[in-house]
């Protein structure tokens, strides 16, 4: 048995989203290796995962290259001592650190043990390494923005700019989206989270949200940053997703482009972030101070029952789907989409357990293909995935939650290895849809 175990990780010190490359050297040949990661989370959780490899006839592990031979996760992946961390307490969600500028840091002990047959009491010799994630580059600035009305936070790229810009707008949990925000500005756009229930000032529901607010948002963003090529995207998930379609083709001249993370084709009601004055068939948002018709307005076949009924945890999903058996009701509640002036990206998920993702944002894309769109259009669906599309690289494991308005057990549904899946592949296209995004906006307009 060696003593001279050596474990690294590169980079030690990146992006959330940048993969670490973890090595072991020093271990004896065929000898398992066991790697623990442990990270201090919001609040001060620590969040968890352990993986067993067998070293390979160099005495070298390398989890980019091997599958563990047991523990968290299966098959080979980068970051799966990331993805399949589990909290200590059981029952933390909250992945990202708070403040969002704080850094991340990650401590992985390798411990080896004798080769297999031998006895791996004695002799057993470790090493440990600390690697960082960051959701905000150097340079990155934070505002907090308590002026017009509006409730947010602006993330700011290093330099003078212009950049272009992308509006964040959170889904039925309410509250203002500042990692994505973060990250976002550290990928070079000026990234205003706005805030519009469930934040300073703001109301406690998503009930009767004016549209309004948003384009007054919109507006805000563009006269402070002067965005590069006015080029103001749209990014949002869940009833976030529904409503930047929403936004998109209510007020088109405003919206250079869409990104719709496990979006919705319909309007719906307020649902699990109603007012309980109101309930949750009443209406989510108003334009000119008027109710816009949803799926569960004079809906013949719509039924809460498969949602309500039976143990926890329950898939809002179910209900979603009785209320699609209304025809009629589908195409009063839905989105028009083709009066979107801009690209659009879709991120669905398969396995969703809050709404059909997947099939919503196939009606948005065939609705826009029917109408001859005249942008591109991507749809990314991802299989065995579920609700909780986030970016690369965090935990991925805890599928059941309470819901923060209304306190119901559900499941966003998905396996944490494909949601882990989803979460890398989808930000990488994200990034590439808006570059390309970018570009085309500023070749309309003759500029480099």
């Amino acid at each position: 048995m060696t003593s001279s175990l050596i474990l690294t990780a590169t980079p030690a010190d990146a992006l959330i989203d940048v993969p670490r490359h973890l090595v072991v050297h020093g271990a004896s040949p065929g000898a398992h290796v066991t790697l623990t990661a442990r990270t201090a989370r919001a609040g001060g959780v620590v969040w968890y995962a352990e993986a067993t490899f067998e070293a390979d006839a160099q005495g070298v592990v390398d989890v980019s290259r091997d599958a563990p031979v047991s523990g968290s996760y299966q098959g080979v992946s980068a970051m799966g001592l990331i993805w399949s961390q589990v909290p200590e307490d059981g029952k933390s969600r909250d992945v990202f650190p708070q403040p969002v500028m704080a850094p991340l840091v990650t401590t992985v002990v390798a411990q080896a043990g004798r080769t297999a047959g031998q006895n791996e009491d004695n002799g057993a010799v470790s090493s440990s390494v600390s690697f960082t994630q960051r959701l905000a580059a150097d340079g990155v600035t934070r505002r907090e923005v308590r002026e017009d009305g509006l409730v947010g936070t602006l993330y700011l790229p290093p330099g003078d700019g212009p950049h272009p810009a992308v509006m964040i707008l959170n889904g039925s949990g309410g509250g203002i989206n500042e990692p994505r925000a973060a990250l976002y500005a550290s990928h070079g756009y000026a990234a205003f989270a706005l805030g519009y229930f469930k934040g300073p000032g703001l109301p406690d529901y998503i009930s009767n949200t004016p549209l309004e607010y948003f384009a007054k948002g919109m507006d805000w963003l563009r006269r402070t940053v002067k965005p590069a090529h006015d080029f103001v995207a749209l990014s949002g998930q869940s009833r976030g997703g529904e409503l930047v379609l929403l936004l998109g083709a209510t007020f088109p001249d405003a919206v250079s482009a869409v990104v719709g993370y496990v979006p919705s084709a319909l309007i719906h009601s307020a649902q699990n972030a109603c007012d309980p004055a109101i309930g949750r068939e009443g209406p989510t948002w108003l334009l000119d101070g008027k109710p816009l018709p949803h799926i569960w307005e004079n809906n013949r076949t719509a039924s809460w029952a498969p949602f309500d009924e039976g143990p926890a945890p329950h898939r809002h999903a179910k209900a979603m789907l009785t209320a699609l058996n209304d025809a009629e009701a589908v195409e009063r509640a839905r989105i028009p989409v083709e009066k979107i002036q801009g690209p659009v990206m879709l991120l669905s998920a398969e396995d969703d357990g809050s709404w059909p993702s997947s099939r919503y944002s196939r009606m948005v894309a065939e609705r826009l293909a029917a109408h001859a769109h005249p942008y591109p259009v991507e749809h990314l669906d991802f299989d065995r995935a579920g609700h909780a599309i986030v970016f690369p690289y965090v935990p991925t494991t805890q599928l059941v939650y309470a819901h923060p308005v209304s306190g119901k057990i559900s499941t966003g549904g998905g396996e944490p290895p494909a949601n882990a899946h989803a979460d890398e592949r989808s930000w990488t296209a994200v990034q590439a849809f808006l570059a390309r995004a970018v570009a085309a906006r500023a070749q309309s307009q003759g500029q480099s």
